[in-house]
């Protein structure tokens, strides 16, 4: 079985079933996960998102401790599907910026729905155009009063800049943004491994990182220090840093959703 991770807060459902909103280009496309991975195209043409496919099998397993081999190896084959619009990755690293991921999946919603595009009963990120746009009392009628000025930051800074962005490596990106204010390197790191499924540039040293490796391998001492745990990282991860990262997400992904009685396909 190859699981979906459905970390992206775009995920919402639909008729029961995991689905996202996506634009890729002029296109929007309608992702889904049941009965299997598919793309349905709502708007404009090209080519369908592809999902990133992860296998466990391909770390090196002698670096790491038995507890997470063995939770890596339980998990088998995880696909992710990558970020395409660059505009909406960095808005969704804003959004998570310093609150809980629970509460960053509510509000990406809620401001989704109240002023994204529609595709049938789902909605897309609002454009930098119509972010821009927003008053100060609508984002607060959505709990996002602190979060208006660093997305009309961000939303000015891609309208100038977004098409140079593109034509940047991931590793030089992620130095690019943070020249905008309020973009800090987490939310640099977090937005180019979202929009470039290269998670050797992910903060692996963060929170949900941590937590998820002491959670999938509790017998093991991990540094509690977030330099002594990307140090540790590092060298359990060997040439595998990016697969590693984000299979460990996954573990953590699929841990949550299981908890809540959900299913990845």
């Amino acid at each position: 079985m190859t699981w979906t991770m459905l970390d992206h807060p775009a995920w919402d459902t639909d008729a029961g079933a995991p689905a996202r909103a996506v634009r890729a280009g002029s296109a929007t496309w309608v992702l889904t996960t049941t009965p299997a991975y598919a793309a349905t195209l709502v708007d404009g043409g090209g080519s369908p998102p592809a999902p990133d496919v992860h296998d466990p099998s391909r770390l090196d397993h002698a670096r790491l401790p038995e507890g997470l081999s063995r939770a890596l190896t339980a998990l088998g084959r995880v696909q992710r599907v990558r970020t395409i619009d660059l505009w909406e990755a960095l808005a969704t690293a804003i959004i998570r910026q310093v609150i809980r991921a629970r509460q960053a999946r509510v509000m990406h919603h809620a401001f989704r729905q109240a002023h994204g595009e529609r595709a049938g009963a789902l909605a897309l990120m609002p454009t930098p155009d119509r972010v821009l746009d927003l008053r100060e009392e609508e984002f607060a009628a959505l709990g996002m009063a602190f979060k208006r000025r660093p997305l009309q930051t961000a939303a000015r800074a891609y309208l100038d800049h977004g098409a140079e962005w593109a034509e940047l490596p991931p590793d030089v990106l992620v130095k690019e943004l943070q020249s905008v204010p309020r973009i800090g390197p987490w939310t640099a790191a977090a937005a180019v491994a979202d929009v470039s499924g290269d998670f050797s540039l992910y903060p692996y040293a963060d929170l949900a990182v941590r937590t998820w490796a002491a959670l999938a391998d509790p017998a093991t001492t991990w540094p509690a220090d977030e330099p002594g745990f990307a140090a540790t990282w590092r060298r359990l991860a060997g040439p595998y840093l990016s697969a590693l990262t984000v299979l460990t997400l996954a573990w953590g992904d699929h841990h949550a959703h299981a908890d809540q009685g959900s299913t990845h396909h």
